[in-house]
This record gives structure tokens, sequence and C-alpha cells, in this order.
């Protein structure tokens, strides 16, 4: 299975780690400033290591020049501008100088730091996209073509989206304080949608290198985690989301087999599936049932436990399934989620009861670029026998596909649509 290049995944986690204590220093005024220091810190990073290689603790490297650096702006810059107010005081003293730095960077400062920055993005003033495309993008290390993908837009709607965005927090002046604040719930949400996403994009991989990208799914794993552990945010929300992201990550090992090709979920080798992060997924989906509270990531959850449950692909509870699909529709209308309950359809009532329902889909236009539209209409065309229907949608969906993996999975259902004429 693909786990990334081990660097880029350092470097991604580490920015928006590096980019919270900084603007933390800064001021969220200063953001563009803080993400230039972070560039910096990062090229030089590249360039030291490629001559003297990578240190034994490459995070606190980079945490140390992201750090010197900082010493150096402040310096440099502290008469030519302004930064966050609560600690502008304690720069002006050599006394207090460093001793505040040092504080800034501290282990758990910067843990609350990614908190308070994921929060300080969910400003009201902001649509929901707009929030969320800034904490994958500031936080979490998304390019513009990665958000994109997530939000099935252009590249060029997103790069708008976040410039407009940034100029709308640079009115603010410090980071979102937690604790006590009256917009937190109503900020936690936003959040916890970012996070959806960001594992999203690592498990169905729209990169065009790889068809499971592992390091992005851990990423949105600690950033859910660090929601878990604070008090406030620790909802039965929040429970719900970890633990769909631990059901789905323990089947990762199986989604590609030892040749790189694509493995679908039926026919996947279920000794593979990780069974302590099912364990972890079941105890916090069980943590999560309190109170009222019934989110999308609990219905989700649930319809992963259901697969994680079974013990073969025959024993899946598919009328279960397709009862939380339509529980999920009323939570979360979606051609995405009408989709897989489509698929779902199929396997509980057969191909062509499946075929009714995707076509039945509402604005099914918004997935003609989504490549698992037209593969579900061909594998169940295929399934009815209609084999030359079955290859023209799997020839749409060809060239929709996002990677190498994706293309030889497509390459190989289009010779199975082959037969004697």
């Amino acid at each position: 299975m693909e786990t990334g290049d081990p660097v880029e995944h350092l470097f991604r986690r580490e920015s928006g780690r590096m980019v919270a204590a900084l603007t933390r220093v800064f001021g969220f005024h200063n953001l563009a400033l803080a993400e230039d220091v972070v560039q910096d810190a990062l090229c030089r990073a590249l360039e030291v290591w490629k001559h003297h290689g990578m240190p034994d603790n490459p995070s606190a490297w980079l945490m140390t020049t992201a750090k010197n650096q900082a010493v150096d702006v402040l310096r440099r810059e502290r008469t030519a501008r302004t930064f966050a107010p609560e600690i502008t005081r304690l720069l002006e003293s050599e006394w207090t100088f460093r001793p505040t730095i040092e504080a800034a960077f501290g282990p758990h400062a910067i843990q609350d730091d990614e908190l308070r920055m994921m929060f300080s993005c969910i400003d009201p003033r902001l649509t929901e996209e707009a929030q969320v495309a800034l904490i994958l993008h500031i936080l979490c290390g998304f390019s513009v073509g990665e958000i994109a993908n997530a939000f099935l837009s252009s590249a060029a709607a997103i790069e708008k989206r976040i410039t407009r965005a940034k100029k709308v927090l640079a009115s603010a002046t410090r980071l979102f304080e937690l604790e006590g604040a009256a917009e937190f719930c109503t900020r936690l949400s936003a959040v916890q949608r970012a996070l959806y996403l960001l594992f999203n994009e690592g498990y169905h991989g729209s990169n065009p290198k790889a068809v499971v990208r592992v390091e992005l799914c851990r990423e949105a794993i600690r950033l859910a985690t660090l929601l878990r552990d604070h008090p406030l945010a620790s909802t039965p929300s929040t429970l719900a989301l970890l633990a769909l992201m631990c059901l789905h990550a323990a089947r990762m090992p199986a989604r590609v087999d030892e040749s790189g090709s694509l493995s679908l979920l039926p026919d996947q080798d279920r000794s593979q599936w990780n069974q302590q992060l099912i364990q972890d997924g079941q105890s916090l989906l069980e943590r999560s049932a309190t109170g009222d509270e019934l989110s999308e990531y609990h219905v989700e959850a649930a319809i992963a436990w259901c697969h994680a449950s079974a013990l073969t692909a025959q024993a899946t509870n598919w009328a279960q399934i397709v009862t939380l699909y339509d529980t999920l529709l009323r939570i979360r209308p979606s051609p995405v989620i009408e989709l897989n309950r489509a698929i779902a359809v199929a396997q509980h009532a057969g191909p062509e009861q499946g075929l009714t329902a995707i076509h039945a889909i509402a604005g099914c236009e918004r997935l003609y670029a989504y490549p698992f539209y037209p593969m579900a209409l061909g594998e169940l065309e295929l399934q009815c026998g209609r084999h030359a229907a079955a290859h023209q949608h799997f020839s749409i969906a060809l060239p929709l596909a996002r990677n190498p993996t994706e293309r030889r999975f497509i390459e190989g259902r289009i010779n199975a649509c082959s037969c004697p004429t």
C-alpha cells in the first residue's frame, strides 16, 4: 500500500503547527508573515538536509528553525509593525523577550495553538466552504488543487475563496480563545467538517499519484484526537467523527492489493483489516451514543461499523445499511450519498433496483465528473449482462480516473465487458 513521501508528510504536518505557533506570536493580522517564515524554514530544511541528511528529530529541527526566524523578525520589525496584542508588552523587554518566545513554542502551547487556529478560521463572516478551505489550506497543508477536488470545484474558484477569506481574517488580531467562548459550539461543526474532508481526501485519493494517502488519514485522525482530548470539543459528534475515521482506516491495508491494484470492499482480504482500529472505532461509537445528538458522523460511523463487523462480504447487513443511508440523506442530502445508497440497494435488492435508484438521483449532473458515478453504472449494467452498456459507462469513467491505480481498475472492468460476438 502506498504510504506517501515521508518528507511531504512531515512538512504537511509541521507547517500547520508552525503557522499556528507563529500566528500566536505575530497576530492574525500578520498571517502572511507567519506563512512566509514557515516557507523559509521548509526551504532551509530541504537545503540543509540534502547535504547533511535528515536530523534525528526533524520536527524539533523545523520548529527550532521557525522559532529562530521568528526571533529575527521580531527584533528587526518590532518597531515597524504591531504583533499579537497580548504579548506585545512582553516583547519590549529583553528580560521577557526570550522566555515569551520559548513559552510560545513549547509543545503544550503549540497543541493549544493548533486548536485555536482551527477555530479561528471559522469566522462567522465567512461561508462554511471558505472556513473549511482555510483550515485545509493553512493548518493541514492542503494545496489549492486538493481542496478543489474535495469540494468538487475548480482550482481558480478555491484560490479566490481562500484569498478573500484571508483578507477577512486579517482584521482579527488574535487567535480564537476556546475557553468561555460563546461561539464555540457553532464553530466546532465546521472544524469537524474540515477534518472529515481531510480524511476523505486521503482515503478516496483524488491525488494523481496515489489512490490511498495514508499520511492524510493519519493527520486527520491526529487533529480529531486533539478535539477529543479537549474538554469542550469532546462532544458526541466529535467522538462519532473519530470513530468513523478509525473504522475506515482499519480497512486501508486491504484497499490496494500486493500488485498495486484497487480492491473493492466485497473483494478485500478481511484478515488484513486492522482489528485494533476496529475496536477503537467501536468503543468511540458506543461513547458517542450519549445525549440526544444524532449527527451525520454517527450515521456514517454506524454504516462503517456494519461493514467492519461483518466477517464476510456475504454476511453484510445491506438492509440495515440502506436504512442508515435513508437516515443520512435526511440529515445531509447529497448526490454522492444518494449514489452510495443506490449501490447498497443493488447489494440488497439486485442490480436492476440499484440502477433504478441511481437514475432517480436528484442533481446527478454534479456527479458527471465523479469517476465512481459511471463506474457504478457500468458495474451494475455488467451484473445485468448488458456488456455494451457497461463498456460505454466504463469508457466514460476512464478519463475521469484520478490516478494510475483507478485507471488500471477501470481498464480491467472494460476488459471484463468483452464477450464473444
